[in-house]
């Protein structure tokens, strides 16, 4: 996730990928309903909380690693402990730690998904909504939950570029975001008129997308963020000349 105006990096997203020895690289899309159903997924939850937090620790300036978490985590895994010992181990201060989940994981566990996300905004950790526009989009979950973060999901972006009322809907609901005091991102940002565009129009304040990196291994991460963040990165002053 980059700041809209600077494009400097403030966070990563850590995602689990699976490259088996003998058939290669295996979509999440594939083994994460399977682990879900042999009751694993809180597993590969916790590993991949203190994976990210360990990555995270070694990452020039104050990036942060946002990590994704399904409903089932809210009861199979004590996420508190995990994401506190994680946060130790990694001596990683908790504003640096992003949690993510989406408006079904919250809706499948309201009452536990609450006390869960409230202890954790209380350590200081950021509680993001994720996917927002994909799920039951009630809007009382924006108020009665301790989300810092709104993450505008990709089809509000797609078609912005050449759609009027696209581009509409997507300036209405970060200026509810942030209307409500959350960080409004747009995720799925793939081309530079979809960037000029939410800057000129949308209050929108961090992007997401294809047209700053593809998915990368943890291994690289670090190097990316000196690039992109370095001083010979991109300025301001560049996009005053992008748009002429």
């Amino acid at each position: 996730m980059l700041d809209i105006e600077t494009r400097k990096i403030v966070s990563c997203e850590a995602l689990a990928r699976w490259t088996h020895p003998e058939l290669g690289p295996i979509s999440p899309a594939t083994f994460i309903p399977l682990a879900e159903e042999m009751g694993l997924i809180s597993d590969i939850t916790a590993f991949v909380v203190e994976s990210a937090t360990s990555e995270c620790a070694n990452w020039a300036g104050s990036v942060g690693v946002a990590v994704n978490v399904s409903a089932r985590d809210f009861r199979g895994l004590d996420l508190l402990s995990v994401v506190g010992r994680s946060l130790n181990r990694a001596g990683l201060p908790a504003n640096r730690l992003e949690i993510e989940v989406t408006e079904t994981a919250v809706i499948e566990e309201r009452d536990l998904a609450n006390s869960v996300l409230q202890g954790l905004a209380e350590q200081g950790i950021v509680i993001a909504l994720d996917d927002f526009g994909t799920g039951y989009s009630s809007l009382s979950y924006l108020h009665a939950l301790p989300f810092n973060k709104l993450k505008i999901d990709r089809s509000f972006v797609a078609d912005i570029g050449k759609d009027p009322r696209a581009l509409l809907l997507l300036t209405n609901v970060a200026r509810l975001g942030r209307d409500l005091d959350l960080t409004v991102v747009a995720e799925g940002v793939e081309t530079e008129e979809q960037l000029v565009l939410m800057q000129q129009t949308t209050s929108v304040q961090q992007v997401q997308g294809y047209l700053f990196s593809r998915p990368l291994p943890a291994r690289d991460i670090a190097e990316l963020i000196g690039r992109m963040n370095g001083p010979n990165s991109f300025r301001p002053a560049d996009q005053k000349r992008l748009r002429g």
